[in-house]
């Protein structure tokens, strides 16, 4: 963490592409930073948790990336730089609250680190591609292909931000968060105790009709600002050139290494800025080329764009994109080479060294991890048959997998809870038996209000609160029924305060006791709570 905090300007120091965004955030002056964990941006707020006290800003895990972001724009509209990061998932938790403060603006500089995850590697629900987001929200997008990028772009998102007074989002994905490089540092700002003061501003602030229409208008405004303002460099020369590369993010990297793999030479045009995309470079960038190859992750945002310019600036233009490369997954290295040396018309193989197979298997919980007893407990007590088990967010999604297979569906932070209630409602006469699983996080994060409506609404799911003392699955952070440096929230006296009446906690270890709770409480006609608690084993080395 030394590095993060060095004052060595011009020095280079090997980073992460998180670690870098933190650097390159600290650099800015950010004065405050809140996010909920989850990987791949997990590390951002993990080095914050550790050295923002040093560095001069306030730092907290929020309970969710909605109050995250909540809490980033009170610091914003009082003045504050801030930052708020999360992953993928996480943008779509916080996109109530994004979408209208893109409206209002920002009054302290203010930038959304949100990093995707192609392939699904730590996040399995869905491939998300956070940069439609962009078009939904009009929130300007940088997006970095490395990790002096990752430190360049956060820090040139807060220029952007403070210069037109709206936040901005910085887009990576899971290999650009989890590269590593040399990155070459800035100037640290000195920051000052913080004095942030919210200045009263109706007319800006408060998003209704028809106020907000005429926000709107604004917003599209400055959009176009923004947009000038993006298309002021200079791109690649094409003269003399019929073929070209458009690539964004990894894929650049990807690009430039198959080229010189391939002993090629094209001109390549590198999409950093996303949005508001700038036309006038992609335009002068193809206007002489028969054919282009654009490279990119995930859905062709890109490729459409050049589509559609490409109708003006040049009609017979060849455009390859998802044509020669995947939709779906990770983009790899051999894969953009392919599809370069189809563009030149050359032939391509792998290496024989690079074809490994590797051995698959099912990935599975940690050894004396307490989940093991719960699964087993929960085996013991009910006919797998007759029960709808759900899954949620967690370590415990696992239980999904053999040799546990109690898992009938998974969506979201805590919809184990709200999707049982409504398998319980489905069939009045004869409703399913359900049991649904959560961990202490999740459930801070979104179950309670899904217990709630369960009880209003007369339901009778059970459900197993899983409590092991920490955010286990993305790097042990603190939660509120588990915080390191402060007096927490029971999840007992949530549970009751939301009138569950049958709740008891039991420690899994005790099977017998676990067994015959379950048992129990899955025929109760109200809804039932059971708190499994038992630290997770990295905590009780601790």
């Amino acid at each position: 963490m030394e590095e993060l905090l060095s004052k060595k300007t011009g020095e280079k120091v090997l980073l992460l592409g998180n670690e870098a965004a933190v650097r390159g955030a600290l650099e800015a002056g950010v004065q405050f930073v809140s996010t909920y964990p989850g990987t791949p941006a997990s590390e951002i707020g993990n080095i914050f948790y550790k050295i923002s006290k040093e560095a001069g800003a306030y730092f907290e895990f929020s309970t969710n990336e909605k109050v995250a972001l909540e809490a980033g724009i009170g610091a914003s509209l009082s003045g504050l730089k801030t930052l708020v990061a999360m992953k993928h998932f996480g943008l779509n938790v916080c996109a109530e609250a994004l979408i209208p403060f893109v409206y209002t603006g920002s009054r302290g500089p203010t930038v959304i680190f949100v990093a995707d995850d192609p392939g699904c590697w730590s996040s399995a629900q869905s491939e998300q591609n956070s940069r439609a987001y962009s078009y939904l929200a009009h929130i300007p997008t940088l997006e970095p292909s490395d990790s002096q990028e990752c430190k360049d772009f956060v820090k040139k998102a807060f220029e952007i931000s403070e210069v037109f007074k709206i936040p901005v989002m910085v887009r990576t994905t899971t290999r650009v968060s989890h590269q590593r490089m040399p990155v070459k540092l800035g100037k640290l700002k000195e920051l000052k105790s913080l004095s942030g003061k919210f200045v009263r501003d109706r007319s800006r602030f408060v998003t209704l009709p028809p106020r907000v229409l005429e926000m709107k208008e604004e917003l599209l405004e400055k959009e176009k600002r923004i947009k000038e303002f993006a298309e002021r460099r200079p791109g690649p020369k094409t003269k003399g050139q019929t073929k070209g590369i458009i690539a964004s993010g990894i894929s650049y990297l990807y690009a430039m290494e198959s080229i010189n793999e391939l002993n090629a030479s094209l001109p390549v045009l590198k999409i950093d800025f996303f949005y508001p995309f700038p036309e006038k470079i992609v335009k002068e960038f193809i206007s002489p080329l028969k054919e282009v190859l654009v490279a990119e992750e995930m859905e062709p945002f890109v490729e459409k764009e050049i589509r559609i310019i490409a109708k003006e600036a040049n009609c017979k233009l060849k455009i390859q994109g998802k044509s020669l490369l995947s939709q779906t997954g990770e983009s790899k290295p051999e894969d953009v080479t392919f599809a370069i040396a189809k563009l030149l018309g050359k032939k391509y193989s792998l290496p024989e060294e690079t074809k490994i197979t590797a051995l698959k298997r099912f990935p599975q919980l940690c050894p004396g991890c307490p989940y093991w007893l719960v699964f087993n407990g929960v085996k013991k007590a009910v006919d797998e048959k007759k029960i709808v088990f759900g899954g949620d967010i967690g370590c415990y999604m696992l239980g999904g997998m053999p040799p546990h297979n109690l898992q009938d569906f998974l969506f979201c932070m805590g919809s184990s809870i709200g999707v049982s209630h409504g398998i319980k409602k489905s069939n009045p006469a004869h409703p399913q038996k359900t049991i649904s699983f959560i961990g202490d996080s999740t459930f801070f994060h979104s179950g309670i209000p899904a217990l709630v409506n369960t009880v209003f609404n007369r339901s009778n799911p059970l459900i197993i609160i899983m409590d092991n003392s920490t955010t286990a699955m993305t790097g042990h952070q603190p939660n509120p029924a588990a915080p390191k440096d402060r007096q927490g929230i029971r999840i007992y006296d949530v549970v009751k305060a939301c009138g569950v009446k049958n709740v008891k906690i039991v420690d899994p270890f005790n099977q017998e006791e676990f067994v015959k709770t379950v048992k129990d409480f899955v025929n109760r006609k109200e809804v039932s709570v059971i708190i499994s608690e038992h630290p997770c084993k990295f905590v009780e080395k601790k």
